[in-house]
């Protein structure tokens, strides 16, 4: 950081601090006796913002605080940016109305880019995940830097993205070695790195830990720990959540597919029967989110997702588990959809002998659904507690009528680690490829030993007959 934008920082803190203690003797030279009733005030940060202080918050600000929101009127705010040509032709309408149409607009454009991606197939949902996960990460990061950058603090944002490389080595190597661990393996530069992945990961993760204890500066100390945790707390919400997410796609697309779009008929849908028949307020974090909208868009996720579930267990390109074939040299979606994908008969309770017939997996895309709408949402509002804690309405400004990227994303994250817990607690059993991709790891004589310890189990089973 330059030393102007140092000397800046202080001027304002100067300033700020100032401010508050003229206020503060003002009130003290007023009638002991005289009550007050404080109003609540506005958040200023943003016309119509949602988060606003509560009637609690009565005492005067302190002067961190006060720096907080001015430091927040800097950061970029999406839910009120219009394109140009959008501002001139909704002129007329009224505010409310004008939110609605820029939402409903931007909601379609990325429903239909969400669509045309899944389209392009596998490769490039994990290509897109990564780069959501880096948009995320970025914001937050952003906030951190705008509020605390005041003090000069060195390093900061380099050690955030270094973190963040370093974090991306290690989690997409994982993926790496577990699903081309043979391809990469047969590559004599990078048997290295597959062998000693996790402790070149770990090596890494060293020299940012000493690279940020060298650069603590006296006096700063709490505030520099503090940005240490908030880089390592959005690492884990970010990062880790991004790495479920690749895992989930291997297990078959309709595992991302499904959540994805539950989620986003959820927003969809509460914000619909809100807007339309919102008349009691759900959470105080977020004033415009009501039960109404929380219930029907409840609703409305369940009967979606089990509609949009039938639909793609139809199709092997959404059911099947992605591999490489080394044959082909390429990831391949080809199989024989397992139980969950194949019609079966079930009894109707209390309905004598009457039966319906139906996929499994529809039994598991309810406990998807129920999840997505009474969970879920609270992922959305963690993130305004966050937001309202730093004065702001918005993550970013990328998308119009709904904010940044995490603004969009803020429940998908939560979503995708119930998925992948729910795949390994319920679906997956153990992988015949995964086996042996970790087979062919071994040594030649580990092989031979493998094999013949095998043979003899399955010939003392009389599964296999080699006499």
């Amino acid at each position: 950081m330059s030393a102007t934008e140092g000397d800046g920082g202080t001027e304002l803190r100067r300033r700020v601090a100032a401010e508050a203690e003229a206020t503060l003797q003002q009130q003290e030279e007023k009638d002991a006796n005289q009550d007050h009733q404080s109003q609540p005030k506005e958040c200023t940060t943003t016309e119509n913002s949602d988060h606003v202080d509560s009637e609690t918050e009565t005492e005067e600000r302190l002067p961190d605080e006060k720096y907080i929101e001015e430091l927040a009127k800097n950061l970029p705010q999406g839910t009120n940016k219009m394109p140009e040509i959008l501002t001139q032709v909704l002129d007329g309408l009224p505010d409310r109305w004008r939110n609605w149409v820029i939402r409903g607009i931007f909601t379609m454009i990325m429903i239909t880019l969400f669509c045309g991606i899944i389209y392009q197939g596998p490769l490039a949902l994990m290509i897109t995940a990564l780069a959501v996960q880096v948009k995320c990460f970025q914001e937050i990061i952003s906030i951190g830097y705008s509020v605390y950058r005041i003090h000069g603090l060195p390093w900061f944002r380099s050690l955030s993205w270094y973190f963040l490389l370093t974090s991306n080595y290690f989690f997409y190597g994982e993926n790496l070695v577990d699903y081309f661990g043979v391809a990469v393996s047969r590559v004599d530069s990078l048997r290295f790195l597959v062998k000693y992945h996790r402790f070149l990961s770990f090596c890494l993760y060293c020299i940012g830990f000493v690279w940020f204890v060298l650069s603590l500066v006296k006096k700063y100390y709490i505030r520099q720990f503090s940005l240490f945790a908030w880089t390592h707390v959005t690492l884990l919400i970010v990062v880790t959540q991004s790495y479920l997410i690749i895992q989930n796609i291997f297990e078959g697309l309709i595992w991302f597919i499904v959540p994805v779009s539950m989620i986003v008929c959820n927003d969809v849908m509460a914000y619909m029967f809100g807007f339309f028949f919102g008349r009691t307020s759900l959470i105080q974090l977020s004033p415009k989110k009501t039960w109404e909208g929380f219930i029907g868009g409840g609703f409305a996720t369940v009967i979606f997702g089990l509609l949009v579930s039938y639909v793609l267990c139809q199709f092997q390109f959404f059911v099947c588990p992605i591999e490489y074939s080394e044959a082909q040299g390429r990831m391949v979606i080809e199989c024989e959809p397992s139980y969950l994908f194949q019609p079966k008969e079930y009894d109707l309770p209390f309905s004598g002998s009457k039966k319906i017939t139906m996929y499994p997996f529809l039994l598991h895309s309810l406990s998807m659904s129920i999840f997505s709408s009474v969970i879920g949402p609270f992922g959305g509002f963690f993130a305004s507690g966050f937001k309202r804690a730093f004065k702001i309405k918005d993550f970013g400004d990328m998308i119009p009528g709904h904010g940044g990227i995490m603004d969009r994303f803020d429940c998908q994250f939560l979503m995708a680690t119930f998925v992948n817990v729910y795949i390994s607690s319920f679906i997956r059993n153990a992988s015949p490829q995964k086996l042996l991709n970790m087979v062919y790891t071994l040594k030649p004589e580990e092989q031979l030993q493998l094999f013949n310890q095998l043979k003899d189990s399955l010939m003392e089973r009389n599964i296999i007959n080699l006499n």
